[in-house]
């Protein structure tokens, strides 16, 4: 069954054709990166216009890199939310259109249970191209870990016995209360001029730095012990720069990219003093340390021993280390999809989609935008 994905949440605007929710023939992702860089974020009007531009292109690349024409296609699925609305519209009503030009069959997607079935969708093609690879097992707890969203879910397979067709039950363990993960990442970026997106600058500038030079403390929630804050990390980089020798720096640097032509890790290091380099890597720990620790503990008290973790800031390399080098101390599986996967993609739609389809599931004229649709129980 050969599905069309469409993923236009934020400020990505992608097309795939996946096969039986577990062989991508084609995955297309157009970036917004340069337009919103100069603004330190996404531009909700401008990313709703870039969408506009692209999707039908995206479309039709999508399809000529599959070697399919739009017609072969037998089900679309589009993301519905959460993300912007006016970013979400534009493709949904384009693949409301498609689907109803074409008669084919249509349903909505959550954006976060695309970015859980890319992990499973990863750990399918590596299996079926016969590397020797640990089966993605559910019940997992997932970590959903991006510029808009993070999130922990016990993923369940919810079939009956004589069901060969898998049904999957979410149900939401913990969530950020203020920024997520990734948008602390931005916004730490962005005080400090080092440019846009924050985390993969953060992320190559930290391995220069001391990850133990600050001591940022734990993050401690009242409520819910396996929610996120990272509202209160952000604030204290702040104070940690005003005032200091730090803010000048930071206002020299922003100078600099202004007339730099080149942007690259190395440039922008001969630009940060080590105390620089040691606040982004403290930061940078802080930051991860909670998501392990929040997501072992929730692993913990589900009694489970797979972990998923998927989103923007899966593609992280101190992330990924601690959880590769904490499951291998602890005894458990975790799993990560390609960092193709980890960031924005229609591939990952279109196999949450494929078992949608299959299980009948159907959309009708009906079907609109939710920036704040929630996920499982």
């Amino acid at each position: 069954m050969l599905v069309l994905g469409i993923e236009s949440s934020c400020d990505e605007t992608a097309a795939a054709i996946v096969a039986d929710g577990a062989e991508i023939l084609s995955s297309v992702v157009a970036s917004q990166i340069p337009t919103h860089e100069k603004y330190g974020g996404v531009v909700p009007e401008l990313a709703s216009r870039e969408h506009l531009r692209k999707i039908e292109l995206v479309v039709d690349e999508a399809c000529q890199r599959a070697r399919v024409g739009i017609r072969d296609v037998e089900g679309v699925a589009v993301t519905e939310g959460p993300g912007l609305v006016g970013s979400l519209l534009v493709g949904l009503v384009y693949g409301k259109a498609l689907a109803l030009a074409l008669a084919k069959p249509l349903v909505g997607v959550n954006h976060l249970e695309g970015h859980i079935h890319a992990v499973l969708l990863e750990n399918k093609m590596d299996r079926r191209a016969g590397k020797r690879v640990e089966e993605g097992r559910l019940p997992a707890v997932t970590l959903v870990v991006s510029g808009g969203h993070t999130s922990l879910f016990l993923v369940e397979d919810g079939r009956p016995p004589a069901n060969s067709l898998p049904v999957f039950n979410y149900k939401r363990l913990g969530h950020t209360r203020d920024d997520a993960a990734g948008e602390a990442f931005d916004k730490v970026a962005k005080l400090l001029a080092l440019g846009y997106p924050g985390g993969p600058i953060i992320d190559q500038l930290a391995r220069w730095g001391n990850p133990e030079a600050i001591d940022f403390g734990r993050i401690k929630m009242k409520g819910n012990p396996l929610d996120f804050s990272f509202s209160g990390l952000k604030t204290a980089v702040f104070y940690r720069v005003r005032g200091t020798p730090l803010a000048l720096e930071a206002e020299q640097r922003r100078a600099w990219r202004k007339t730099s032509a080149s942007a690259r890790a190395d440039d922008l290091r001969a630009h940060c003093s080590p105390q620089t380099l040691d606040l982004i890597a403290s930061f940078q720990n802080a930051v991860v340390r909670d998501l392990l620790e929040r997501t072992l503990a929730a692993a913990d008290a589900a009694r489970v021993d797979s972990v998923f973790v998927s989103g923007g800031v899966a593609c992280n390399s101190l992330l990924r280390a601690s959880f590769l080098d904490t499951s291998r101390a602890q005894g458990f599986r975790v799993f990560f999809p390609s960092p193709a996967l980890c960031t924005d993609n229609a591939a990952m739609i279109a196999a949450a989609g494929y078992y949608k389809l299959k299980a009948g599931l159907r959309a009708d004229a009906t079907l609109t935008a939710h920036a704040s649709l929630p996920l499982g129980t």
